[in-house]
């Protein structure tokens, strides 16, 4: 496995391949990317994973600084996985002036839900992303579903500006419990893990009861939402939305759209100073 930390002897490097296959990560890495970076294996010529803390994408009262760094664990379990290339650029590499130019993805997408709670996010995440893809040149990019809007928006990006790039989404990866994995779960405390597995128990309530005929949404959704908030949990929404454009269902379409799995339901909430995020099909 090769350590690049450069755009261009990335280049050089790849110049030699016709398809990578490249999976975007901010480092500290659980089982979910690894997952990817498997799935990836067979899709390429080359396996490359990018290991990079996107400043873009945080607001100013996020965890940027405290963002976990995990750099030697990281890489260790990327070479087990089948990892080719790591590209590892620092902030000056990728940023060597202001970024002035950015992706501005339309406010339909990107506005609501996580774009709703953390403005400018998704700008953020389309910039570096393009940014990436204009480094390493894939064939094949993979994303987990956990970030569900963030895929959607994704494919839309590379949709709309014709790239030949192939997106994927890796399914969910779970503990034991239920809890979906995420870096963000190391910000847990003991008592705080056992709890977090309530957003994936009310995401699977909620599908639950739309599979067997609920259509009172907005019912449905403060319900979920009254109940994480009388365990502590500080709920930013818990949601059913079409999977098509992560808009809310008419009421008399919701029961067509459950049948022909057309629906997703999707939470963030906090718990303590956490923010976790989850979703599930319907």
């Amino acid at each position: 496995m090769q350590i690049i930390r450069t755009i261009a002897e990335l280049r050089e490097h790849l110049a030699n391949f016709k398809r990578p296959a490249f999976v975007p990560t901010m480092g500290n890495l659980h089982d979910g990317h690894l997952a990817l970076v498997r799935q990836a294996k067979p899709l390429g010529d080359v396996v490359v994973v990018s290991i990079f803390v996107n400043r873009l994408q945080f607001l100013p009262h996020e965890d940027f600084d405290t963002y976990p760094r995990t750099w030697e664990a990281d890489c260790q379990a990327l070479e087990a996985a089948g990892c080719d290339v790591v590209f590892a650029p620092g902030e000056k590499e990728l940023y060597p002036e202001p970024q002035g130019f950015t992706i501005q993805p339309p406010s339909e997408s990107a506005n609501i839900l996580e774009g709703h709670f953390r403005p400018g996010f998704f700008g953020g995440v389309c910039t570096v992303v393009m940014k990436l893809f204009a480094c390493v040149g894939p064939r094949v990019a993979l994303f987990g579903q956990k970030d569900y809007q963030q895929l959607m928006v994704i494919r839309r990006m590379v949709r709309q500006f014709a790239l030949p790039i192939e997106v994927i989404g890796g399914q969910t990866l779970r503990a034991s419990d239920g809890l979906a994995l995420s870096s963000r779960n190391n910000y847990l405390s003991p008592s705080q893990r056992k709890e977090a597995v309530q957003l994936s128990k009310a995401l699977r309530a909620m599908a639950e009861a739309v599979r067997a005929g609920a259509t009172d949404l907005p019912s449905l959704e403060h319900h979920a939402m009254d109940a994480l908030a009388q365990r502590g949990w500080q709920p930013d929404y818990l949601t059913v939305r079409c999977r098509s454009n992560l808009q809310s269902p008419v009421a008399d379409q919701v029961t067509a759209l459950a049948k022909n799995e057309g629906l997703v339901v999707l939470g963030a909430a906090k718990l303590g100073s956490t923010r976790l995020i989850d979703n599930l099909e319907i």
